[in-house]
């Protein structure tokens, strides 16, 4: 298992350079001047082209990347271009925020999704399991930004109960994270439903049964033991997602995470702190997905990893 986990983290390095170089050639292909856009409409042209050398944009691109992957090396993302502040120390200081939502989300979809998945499939074309298919089909297609709206015109505009947007208590977590369940609840749901409905109609579930065994305990010890692991890649998948920014919901509820940040610096042309916040993006996602791998030999013994 420990040589595993070191494959794999070794792994991490052509994956993280291979997004970085992916990025770096889409960045620069972009319409606009950053230096342009950092300077101002009222800039003289001697002016841009003085922030143009500062931010090193007027050498070959291949030299840029080259002076980049010189500073990843020694883990400098660079200084951003609007704050001049260090890019790691920016990340660092968004990225408790959303970690915070990302768990929050993903503990209310699992707490909901997965008893409505296995109600759903205990009671197959029952009004229970139609109620839950349809719920979560609502909940899939339901646009993020429209739903978060609407929940702030109605608890924030006409309820007064919970703040519209920012930080500073556990209030304003509420309605950014129920939005981000609300979609990630349809998924885990639907999978649910999907895996034990499998798993119910296989005969040792039917031998459990025909043994006099507990309709509970069947359902828990058996089925959904033997149908966690295509649930677990599912919140797996969303939790990395989550991670990497949910953009929409942040922006909506001007949540100051890594989602709203990148909007921010998008919009900025900030170069470095576009390409050091999807790096940590891909990071954060890969180290999500070996940690679901390492579930799956907890949750199944007959995996293992040689």
């Amino acid at each position: 298992m420990f040589q595993y986990v070191i494959k794999r983290l070794i792994s991490t390095v052509p994956v993280l350079l291979g997004i970085s170089l992916l990025l770096f050639v889409m960045l620069r292909m972009l319409p606009g001047d950053p230096a342009q856009v950092l300077a101002g409409q009222m800039a003289t042209p001697e002016e841009v082209e003085v922030i143009r050398h500062q931010l090193g944009l007027d050498r070959p691109i291949h030299v840029q990347y080259a002076l980049f992957l010189a500073r990843l090396a020694h883990l400098d993302l660079g200084r951003s271009a609007r704050t001049q502040n260090p890019v790691i120390q920016e990340i660092w200081a968004r990225l408790p925020n959303t970690v915070l939502l990302a768990v929050l989300a993903i503990s209310l979809a699992c707490l909901f999704g997965i008893p409505a998945g296995i109600v759903a499939a205990v009671r197959p074309n029952s009004w229970i399991d139609y109620l839950v298919t349809s719920s979560a089909l609502v909940g899939i297609s339901m646009p993020v930004f429209w739903l978060g709206l609407m929940l702030v015109v109605v608890f924030s505009v006409l309820l007064q109960w919970l703040p519209a947007g920012g930080t500073g208590s556990w209030k304003h977590v509420v309605l950014p994270s129920l939005t981000l369940a609300s979609f990630v609840v349809a998924f885990i749901a639907r999978m649910t439903r999907s895996s034990m409905l499998e798993v119910l109609s296989q005969d040792y579930v039917t031998t459990a049964r025909a043994k006099g065994l507990k309709e509970l305990w069947v359902i828990t010890k058996h089925a959904l033991k033997n149908a966690l692991i295509p649930i677990i890649t599912v919140v797996g998948l969303q939790f990395g997602m989550l991670l990497g920014g949910a953009v929409l919901t942040e922006t909506v509820f001007a949540w100051p995470g890594l989602g709203r940040l990148i909007v921010d610096s998008i919009l900025a042309r900030d170069y470095p702190m576009i390409q050091g916040t999807i790096l940590v993006f891909g990071l954060l996602y890969i180290l999500v997905n070996l940690v679901v791998d390492l579930i799956y030999a907890v949750v199944d013994p007959r995996i293992r990893y040689e």
